[in-house]
């Protein structure tokens, strides 16, 4: 998953847009969006938070400034338990040339010490897009550690992952009717990068247009919309 191969796999795929959001860390998303920029791939920054209550949370901001407010408040709230490599594997940040330029010594699958309203909260502070991750998933989802859909969080969207049966998980989860929904690869190996998408309508680029698309999502639109590659 280094930046060169990320953005060439996206190529391969035919996607024009993808985001980049590790786990609690937003140090290498820049790199690998200037690597698309110059190979005509926009890539949007960000990070996937876990909350207190182990719900994930995917952020997506637009200013480098705001992606530093980003990182230091994943910083300042992360459960700070050293990595052991021999467990987890080495959390690396690495150039174009996957020479190592930082690795991060504290345990980054770690849950922040911030319940999932002041995330949203923040996120929306520093003008970036608040997306409850994957939430038709078994864990860290949603509706797995809380087991409904709080009606005051402030979600702009709501992400099904490739393996959701969409019309099953609809007719179960009532709650999400006439919410924006959208559907991503969530890929955290090469061969997984771009396995379904979602088509937004966005005629003229801005990151305010990018938002004003994902938060038009709802359940009739995704239907028509979502494409998933086997």
């Amino acid at each position: 998953m280094t930046p060169k191969a990320i953005v060439e796999k996206a190529i391969q795929e035919e996607l024009d847009l993808i985001a980049i959001t590790d786990h609690n860390s937003t140090l290498q998303s820049s790199i690998i969006q200037e690597v698309g920029e110059r190979e005509g791939v926009r890539v949007l920054c960000g990070a996937e938070l876990c909350s207190k209550e182990e719900v994930h949370v995917v952020a997506i901001v637009e200013e480098r400034s705001s992606l530093t407010l980003l990182q230091n408040f994943i910083e300042r709230r992360l459960m700070k338990v050293k990595n052991r490599e021999e467990f987890f594997g080495y959390q690396l940040v690495v150039n174009e040339q996957e020479e190592v330029l930082h690795q991060e010594e504290w345990l980054l699958i770690n849950a922040l010490e911030s319940g999932v309203d002041e995330i949203i909260e923040f996120i929306h502070s520093i003008g970036g897009v608040a997306i409850a991750a994957h939430i038709d998933r078994g864990s860290n989802s949603l509706l797995s550690q809380l087991g409904y859909i709080p009606p005051d969080l402030a979600f702009d969207a709501f992400e099904l992952s490739y393996k959701c049966q969409f019309d099953q998980f609809l007719e179960q989860n009532r709650q999400l009717h006439g919410r924006a929904l959208l559907c991503s690869s969530d890929a955290h190996y090469i061969e997984d990068i771009g396995r379904c998408y979602t088509l937004l309508d966005i005629e003229n680029w801005s990151f305010e247009t990018f938002r004003n698309a994902i938060k038009m999502g709802g359940s009739e639109r995704l239907r028509r919309s979502l494409s998933y590659k086997f």
